[in-house]
């Protein structure tokens, strides 16, 4: 897969025949393992061509099984390239698969690099990068199919490489490193890392003056290819080398205190000491003309507990309403920013909210003051217009519900909720500071040089935009290639087509329009036809992202030329680059993009969304699982637009799939009411879906249903899930729904024999071939023997389920093996045992940051404590569990029904009742780091 398709048996090449046939050998590797309809198989090699026949395809499969099982008697089953259902699945060891042992290697190299051992990072890294022949799936370039997957694995190969040379500096090898650097930097400009690391290594070498070039060399291109300045990263990296900053000095030997592998050489540690508070971001330009305004909305919000900011689109309502929030000092917690233009189901306004203060099973009204009851924060409620009704509702509810909340809103119009106070946000002064924000954006282009009658109409210009600051931006913008008096004398004419506009708009908006209406026009038919269908991204994008979804190619042209005017955005910091359009100009795109185009610019998105989902659900179960949750939460806002366009052009078979590939996502990452919303959605507009595609995804409804609280349903659903995939001969999806039956089958109560079905659990997992499943059917079969009583067999299969789940990197299964032997060792009264499991536990939660998993530990170290004579720190842990979970929406003995209460009664009863009331007093005053912090200091003076 790393180069030309290529097989070999003992050593010697396979003959995989034509192109056609070997397509169809990549769609099965892309599958990973997965059963891929004929259906499927056929749309995707034959597209753009006339459809094969089915027994075109079963000549094809014949061939590739002839070519990899050559001994293989005739008539006996294929092992390899084996039939399932309507299907077929190639199924071989992942660890026979270059892509594969690419993938683990690079990830392994990063860990080693990230863990301060660059020589064993240079070695796995070498071994990795050794395996490319070539581009990814390099028969198949343009191929639709395998593009998603391809640019997966170049993405993951830049990034490999990268991480070699900053092993490679870390070692003292700067020069050495030189050499290289230069070459990558040639070869990918865009790719601020490697500049980054090659200023580091010129540095590093006594080269400062050549450190510098490189850094200017790095500016230039950035601003002449894309229009950007560089990231934050770049920036801080020059200002450290012109001050000759020590901390850019070699590290010592040993020291992982100044390695480069992170996205910045200059910080000695990716981690910051204490978790900010809050989520606003940095402000990158300066708030030119809004003291006042700040002042004014600050008093407001001192009187009133909902103050919401109006005015027309672009007037500056967001920007304001972030300056004011970062003033406040008042709040415990916050200020928390909620941003709601890319959300269209007002249902998920609870969810979004939710997850935005760290809330993530929250789905109501009810769930949000639970948690906000007891909190004092300030909530910054974006872009309310478009959902008015639902935003008005639960403001209401939680305002008086949560006596230490306020809510600073932007709307259109106001909210309507009793007690609101209403602050019109007016235009800029054309002469003063609408002026200003003029000069001060266009003097950031380096090709303007204003003379006297230029400074002199900017004021004319600025009242012709009505003071909107959107609208001077983007004639600022224009003076790359347009002196003042050009653009005012162009902004004239073209004013004049909206004057006799709709009269219930203001004159404001109607100006705004004008503004947008006229760089619209300014492009060039390629760069508006891109700006239209990139309007259908909820959220922001990348290169590739626009280059599959907007359909052209090369969209590197079209899409510099947006960004150069100011028609896209580039969200700083972020390698590769993102892109996102201003939700005005989003909308403005939406309203130009006809609906013929529309529909097959939806349609790509949702190919492209899928594709996205199901690439990272292949790894959710292995060492890459914490980065791949962490781009698939980026990508949420996607996911969501694919579902509604998807329901809403009566394509339940698609919401279904993505229902299905996203399941672990939502599972790891609390989204359990969303996930069951859009399922239950999906399967009403599917009644008649293929068994594969139900037995999928009726494997998330059942791993939901059991998060949230309803284990009848679970069960229900994963029986239909096994029968279902039996049916479509998914082994895979039939292993993972009975693995977890008799889990589920017990907490519904259901007469199950348990014991039985968990053991056909793990001999059916170790049919399907997956490690990573086998080590889930072991852990729910151990954690049912400790259930039953029989501890000595508990111990034993657990311990197995660890070592299986270590062997292919499945953290979570390792943790929840782990966690469950915890519990085992407390029931024999051996907490000595228990918290040397924990600190185990911990390190693996540091690489996932998984919040609920880390109080259910502390939870469970706190009975160990007890058992090992040290209730009073258990109780301090006990208390920040409670207070820690209360603000998160968690609670440990709810969601651990039979062990969750009587560890907290283990504590309680260890201790006088106020020694106890006073230690968890002291534990609710504790973070979740501190908390931590805590529990490491006593596993370290325990060892």
């Amino acid at each position: 897969m790393l180069g030309p398709l290529r097989a070999e048996l003992a050593g010697r090449a396979v003959g995989l025949g034509g192109l056609r046939q070997r397509a169809i050998l990549a769609v099965l590797l892309i599958a990973g393992g997965r059963m891929v309809s004929a259906e499927r198989i056929t749309s995707q090699v034959w597209e753009g061509s006339p459809p094969s026949s089915p027994t075109t395809l079963h000549a094809y499969i014949s061939q590739l099984r002839r070519a990899l099982e050559p001994e293989r008697p005739a008539g006996a089953p294929a092992r390899l390239l084996v039939r399932e259902g309507t299907g077929y699945a190639l199924r071989t060891d992942p660890s026979a698969i270059d892509a594969e042992r690419f993938a683990d290697l690079a990830a392994a190299g990063r860990r080693a690099l990230d863990g301060g051992r660059p020589g064993p990072a240079v070695e796995v890294l070498t071994e990795a990068l050794e395996l490319w022949r070539g581009p990814a799936y390099a028969d198949f370039d343009g191929a639709g199919f395998a593009f998603t997957e391809a640019a997966r694995l170049e993405d993951l190969r830049a990034a490999a490489y990268e991480d070699r040379l900053a092993a490679t500096i870390n070692l003292g090898r700067h020069a050495a490193a030189v050499g290289e650097l230069e070459a990558l930097v040639a070869e990918q400009p865009l790719r601020e890392r490697g500049w980054e690391l090659l200023v580091l290594a010129l540095y590093r070498s006594g080269r400062q003056a050549d450190a510098m070039a490189a850094l200017r060399t790095a500016r230039r291109r950035l601003a002449d290819e894309l229009g950007i300045d560089p990231g934050p990263a770049l920036c801080d990296l020059e200002s450290a080398v012109l001050a000759q900053d020590p901390r850019l000095d070699p590290p010592p030997a040993r020291s992982a205190g100044a390695h480069v592998g992170g996205a910045t050489p200059v910080v000695s540690d990716n981690r910051p000491a204490t978790a900010p508070v809050g989520n606003l971001p940095i402000a990158l330009t300066s708030l030119l003309g809004r003291t006042d305004d700040i002042a004014a909305v600050e008093r407001l919000l001192t009187e009133y507990r909902l103050v919401t900011l109006t005015g027309p689109g672009g007037v500056g309502k967001t920007r304001l309403a972030l300056e004011t929030a970062r003033a406040r000092t008042d709040s415990t917690d916050g200020p928390w920013l909620v941003e709601l233009a890319g959300l269209t189901s007002p249902e998920l306004l609870p969810a979004t909210i939710g997850t935005a203060v760290g809330i993530p099973g929250a789905s109501s009204a009810e769930d949000l003051s639970a948690v906000l009851a007891g909190r004092r924060l300030l909530l910054v409620l974006d872009n309310c217009e478009h959902l008015l009704d639902a935003v008005t509702t639960l403001t209401g509810v939680l305002l008086s519900r949560c006596g230490g909340l306020r809510v600073l809103a932007t709307s259109r119009e106001a909210l309507g909720v009793e007690g609101e106070a209403v602050y019109e946000v007016r235009p800029l002064d054309p002469d003063g500071d609408g002026a200003e924000l003029f000069r001060e954006r266009a003097a950031a282009l380096s090709t303007w040089s204003p003379d006297m009658d230029d400074l002199d109409r900017i004021p004319g210009l600025c009242a012709g935009l009505d003071g909107i600051p959107l609208a001077i931006e983007l004639a600022a913008a224009q003076c790359r290639m347009l002196s003042v008096g050009q653009i005012a004398d162009a902004l004239e004419n073209r004013f004049g087509i909206l004057v006799g506009g709709p009269v219930d708009l203001p004159a404001r908006h109607r100006a705004l329009e004008s503004t947008i209406a006229w760089s619209h026009r300014l492009l060039e038919p390629e760069e508006r036809r891109l700006f239209h269908r990139l309007s259908v991204f909820a959220a922001g994008f990348d290169l590739d992202a626009a280059g599959v979804v907007g359909g052209q190619t090369p969209v590197l042209p079209p899409l510099s030329a947006l960004v150069r005017k100011s028609l896209v955005g580039v969200e700083p910091g972020t390698a590769p680059r993102r892109y996102r359009l201003l939700e005005t100009l989003r909308q403005y795109a939406l309203r130009e993009l006809d609906l013929d185009d529309l529909a097959r610019t939806q349609q790509r998105h949702r190919a492209w969304v899928l594709a996205q989902a199901e690439s990272a659900e292949r790894g959710l179960h292995g060492p890459q699982a914490a980065v791949l949750l962490g781009r698939l939460t980026r990508e949420q806002p996607e996911f969501r637009a694919a579902f509604a366009s998807a329901l809403a052009a009566g394509d339940g078979d698609y919401a279904l799939r993505l229902g299905g590939a996203l399941y672990w996502f939502w599972y790891r990452m609390g989204h359990i009411a969303e996930g069951l919303s859009w399922m239950s959605k999906a399967f009403a507009a599917a009644p008649h879906a293929e068994p594969a595609v139900r037995g999928r995804a009726r494997l998330a409804v059942s791993g939901l249903s059991y998060l949230a609280g309803n284990p009848a349903q679970a069960y229900e659903s994963v029986v239909l899930a096994e029968q279902e995939a039996r049916e479509a001969g998914d082994l895979v999806v039939e292993a993972s729904a009975r693995v977890y039956q008799s889990h589920f089958g017990v907490f519904a109560g259901m007469p199950v024999d348990a014991p039985a079905l968990a053991r056909s659990a793990v001999e059916l997992a170790r049919r399907a071939g997956e490690d990573w499943l086998v080590a889930e059917a072991l852990m729910v079969q151990g954690t049912l023997a400790r259930v039953l009583g029989d501890l000595p067999t508990a111990a034993a299969i657990l311990a197995e389920a660890i070592t299986t789940a270590d062997s292919c990197g499945h953290d979570w299964a390792a943790g929840s093996a782990a966690w469950a032997a915890m519990k085992t060792a407390c029931d024999r009264g051996d907490g000595r045992r228990a918290l040397e499991i924990a600190a185990g536990i911990l390190n693996a939660l540091d690489r996932h940051q998984d919040v609920t998993s880390r109080l259910v530990l502390i939870h469970t170290a706190a009975h160990a404590l007890v058992l090992t004579g040290q209730a009073e720190q258990a109780a301090v842990l006990m208390g920040g569990v409670e207070a820690v979970g209360r603000r998160v929406g968690f609670s440990p003995e709810l969601m651990d029904p039979r062990d969750g209460p009587r560890e907290a009664a283990a504590v309680r009863e260890a201790l006088p009742q106020d020694e106890y009331e006073r230690l968890t007093a002291r534990g609710r005053e504790l973070s979740l780091a501190k908390l931590t912090t805590l529990l490491v200091s006593l596993l370290t003076i325990r060892s």
